[in-house]
Parts: C-alpha cells; sequence; structure tokens
C-alpha cells in the first residue's frame, strides 16, 4: 500500500522504503550505562530503531545522552505528560510515541506540535486495544477494529489540527484478527504509515507464533512500514524474531536464509545442529544466501534446488556438499558443518570482499 514518508532520523518510514524492525528497552532508563548497552546490543542483533520509556524528568533528561551514544535513532515512549515529550525532543530524540488524547487536552497537543515541527520529529500515534477511549467502546459495544481506527484517526485530527502530520499510526491488540482488521481498515482510510505488531503477545514460544500470523498476514498484503514484535523478556529477542518475518515474507531478502528438512528415518546426520550452527556463525552475513541442510542423499539435492548451496547427509555422517552450477562434492568423515561454512565465506567473499 502506498503511504506518506516520515523520517526517524536518517531512517525512512513509508514512502516505499525498506521495512524495519524496532524494538523497546526495558532497563530503567535513566540507567544510561546499562540503557545503552541493552541499545548497542539491540543494534547488532539488526535493529534498525530502538524505543525507550520516559516516564520521568530524569528519563528526559537521560535522554541526551542515550541520543549521543546510540547506534540507531530513539523513540521517545510517553503517556500522560506532554513536557516530557517536548524535553526528550530539545534533547535530541528521533521520535515520540504518544497517544494525543492522554496528554492534557488540545492546547498540550498544539504546544507539542509547535516544537515537533520546530526541531523535525515525528510522532507515533499508538491505539492499543486496552486503552481505547469509553464513547467509543460504547458506541461500537466494544473493542472492534472499527473502534480502534476511528481513535487513532480521532487523535491525528488532533495534529493535523495544529497543523502537523509527520504522523505514523499503530493499532495493535492482543487478538491477531482484531489487529490485523484494524490495520487492514486504516490502510482503506488514510495514507498515514503503518507501525504493526501484536501487543502483549506473550513468550517466545507462543509471541513469535502470534506475531508471525498477524505481521506476516499484513506485510503480505502490502500493509506495514515498520515493524515490531513484543515479547516477554529480553527484548534483543524480538529483533531476529521480526527480521525473521520480514524474510519469511520476502520483503527483505539480506542475510542468510537457513532451509532444513524435518528429518526421516533415512537421516543420517545431526540437521538440527548443522543447522543451528551454520546460523550461529554466519550471523554476521549481509549477502542474501539461500543455504540447504537436508538429512539425506535420496532427494535433498533435489528439493532444495533453489539453495544456493547446501549439504545432504549420508551414511555415517559423510555427506554431499552442492553449490550452484557445480557438480556435488563428496564429503566423507568430515565436519559438514565446517565445509559448509567454509563455501559460504567463499561465495560471500566473491560476491562482496568486504563482507567475508
Amino acid at each position: 500500500m502506498s503511504t506518506r514518508s516520515v523520517y526517524v532520523g536518517p531512517v525512512a518510514i513509508g514512502g516505499g522504503a525498506p521495512i524495519t524492525v524496532q524494538t523497546m528497552t526495558n532497563t530503567d532508563t535513566r540507567d544510561v550505562a546499562a540503557t545503552l548497552a541493552q541499545i548497542r546490543a539491540m543494534a547488532a542483533a539488526g535493529a534498525d530503531i530502538v524505543r525507550v520509556s520516559v516516564y520521568d524528568d530524569a528519563c528526559a533528561d537521560a535522554v541526551r545522552d542515550l541520543v549521543d551514544g546510540s547506534p540507531v535513532p530513539l523513540v521517545a515512549d510517553i503517556h500522560f505528560n506532554h513536557r516530557l515529550a517536548i524535553r526528550s525532543v530539545e534533547n535530541g530524540i528521533a521520535k515520540v510515541r504518544i497517544n494525543p488524547g492522554n496528554i492534557g487536552g488540545e492546547a498540550h497537543v498544539r504546544e507539542l506540535a509547535d516544537c515537533l515541527k520546530a526541531h523535525r520529529v515525528p510522532v507515533r500515534i499508538g491505539v492499543n486495544s486496552g486503552s481505547i477511549e469509553k464513547d467509543i467502546l460504547a458506541k461500537y459495544g466494544g473493542v472492534t477494529p472499527e473502534g480502534m481506527v476511528e481513535s487513532g484517526l480521532n487523535h491525528a485530527r488532533m495534529l493535523e489540527k495544529a497543523g502537523f502530520e509527520d504522523i505514523v499510526l499503530s493499532f495493535k491488540a492482543t487478538d491477531v484478527r482484531k489487529m490485523v482488521a484494524a490495520c487492514r481498515l486504516a490502510a482503506r482510510t488514510c495514507d498515514y504509515p503503518q507501525h504493526i505488531g501484536v501487543t502483549e503477545s506473550g513468550t517466545a514460544d507462543v509471541g513469535i507464533v502470534k506475531s508471525a500470523v498477524g505481521i506476516g498476514a499484513l506485510l503480505l498484503d502490502g500493509i506495514g512500514d515498520t515493524i515490531r514484535v513484543s515479547l516477554s523478556g529480553d527484548p534483543v529477542q524480538e529483533v531476529p524474531a521480526g527480521l525473521s518475518i520480514l524474510r519469511a515474507c520476502g520483503v527483505r531478502r539480506d542475510g542468510i536464509e537457513i532451509i532444513s528438512c524435518p528429518t526421516c528415518g533415512r537421516t543420517g546426520i545431526d540437521v538440527e545442529g548443522i543447522a543451528r550452527r551454520v546460523r550461529a556463525e554466519t550471523a554476521d552475513i549481509r549477502v542474501p544466501l539461500k543455504v540447504a541442510v537436508m538429512g539425506c542423499v535420496v532427494n535433498g539435492p533435489g528439493e532444495a534446488r533453489e539453495a544456493d548451496l547446501g549439504v545432504a547427509g549420508g551414511k555415517d555422517g559423510a555427506g554431499v556438499l552442492f553449490v550452484r552450477d557445480q557438480a556435488p562434492r563428496a564429503i566423507k568423515g568430515g565436519d559438514l558443518a565446517a565445509e559448509l561454512i567454509t563455501e559460504i565465506r567463499k561465495m560471500v567473499s566473491a560476491h562482496d570482499p568486504e563482507n567475508r
């Protein structure tokens, strides 16, 4: 879907820009060292944008040091206090996440809008299924996609009335169907870029599945300009989950994609172990390659014909290495994972000498 473009620092959202991955720190924002350490770990994992909670004056003051030390643009998460948003903007924050309906009325919205315009900082209006206004809940008889979108657009109009339109919208719910329906309705209704995700999706084992279903459904529709996978626990884990969803939907093609078979009685190698090792030892590579780890030579190379290279297991830990446009090569008694990783590095070096 075609949307307008906004910039979070140097990172574009919408307007046909690459879809970005976001996450959010869970450290005490006032602890600059701990928060920066987490931000840097998120960036190293592939995060494009990171959000931090700003809930008091000390947090707003910490924003300056966080911005100065962060390798990626930062977003301030604000509730109830527009002055914390203004201080965060003045301290260099690249984007603000607010709910215009809970920061004290139109006068405060106008004051914040003036500051945002002066500093060229965009806003995300975040509508969650658990925070919709009572009158809208009464109008629609509870939480509905229509009510979520009405709430978000009402808030956007408050900013528009103040002469500000650098807006990103998000409509999140714990119910995947409602979240998807709300985002689809918003895409038909306006051209603001959308931040998409399933809120409070749970721990990784459940939350990644819910997020993949919800975010993936929208991405395949062409909806969504930036994403967050919201998981309980270490937020760094949200980043590879988000990247995997983008790659599975074919909207991001950088890095190694590993395909591996589910195994059967013919399997003679540790498919899971090899796949995990290859993934871990090639995580730094950004050249797009499809790598296969298949359990047997009966149909492994055939089923993995779309791969650029891979291994198929034989008896007693032996196997076959196959590389696109080359004859398969038998590997006897060797380390299949090491052989595959070496071949990957050769291919990457030939493609991009700087990314070995």
